[in-house]
């Protein structure tokens, strides 16, 4: 099993080709192509940290990783 640090690692890298601040489809994208249904449901529930700019929601890639990290640890 990685330690924690070299999954971040990891996370970082496999996100390298996309901005820093993600738009929700390349979210949606990055997860793996969820619907962006399924996308806006985890920004609403909180489980992926964003902000709102006007109608659009912001998406840091940390937030994304980190997301990714809690859920590894749940299903692990």
């Amino acid at each position: 099993m990685l330690p924690e640090t070299m999954k971040r690692k990891e996370y970082m890298n496999m996100l390298k080709k996309y901005p820093d601040v993600l738009k929700i489809k390349e979210m949606c994208n990055a997860l793996g192509g969820i619907s962006t249904k399924t996308g806006y449901k985890l920004l609403r529930e909180n489980k992926i940290e964003s902000i709102k700019v006007g109608r659009e929601y912001c998406i840091t890639k940390i937030s994304v990783v980190d997301f990714l990290m809690r859920k590894n640890k749940t299903t692990s």
